[in-house]
């Protein structure tokens, strides 16, 4: 027997199918993870099922700023740097289950000043 989802879960699976059809396009999916310390990002192939660039609060270059807004904001410039060295301009955005506000709102604004299009 199937186990109910979550409400977390159920939003979560909700914007991952909205994306699927974004996605088939050809442009990657920024991935953000958010925990109660740390923010990381990840830029994600899902044809080919690989992760094309990473970043996170856990990195050396990013600790020193912290795990708040100005910390996620470090690593939305370093994951769209990260992007832009592996030739990839247009991405699309995935929140996951976390409401755009706050650090993730903070990692999006900084990806789109970094040269990221979303």
């Amino acid at each position: 027997m199937a186990r109910k989802l979550t409400s977390t879960e159920r939003r979560a699976q909700r914007n991952r199918t909205r994306l699927k059809s974004n996605v088939g396009d050809g442009r990657l999916r920024l991935s953000v993870f958010r925990s109660s310390k740390n923010i990381s990002a990840q830029l994600i192939d899902d044809k080919k099922g690989v992760t094309v660039a990473s970043a996170s609060s856990l990195e050396e270059a990013v600790k020193a700023k912290g795990s708040n807004k100005t910390g996620a904001a470090a690593v939305g410039k370093l994951i769209a740097e990260r992007a832009l060295k592996a030739g990839q301009k247009s991405v699309v955005f995935d929140r996951g289950r976390y409401l755009f506000h706050g650090r993730v709102k903070a990692l999006a604004d900084a990806a789109r000043e970094g040269g990221l299009d979303f």
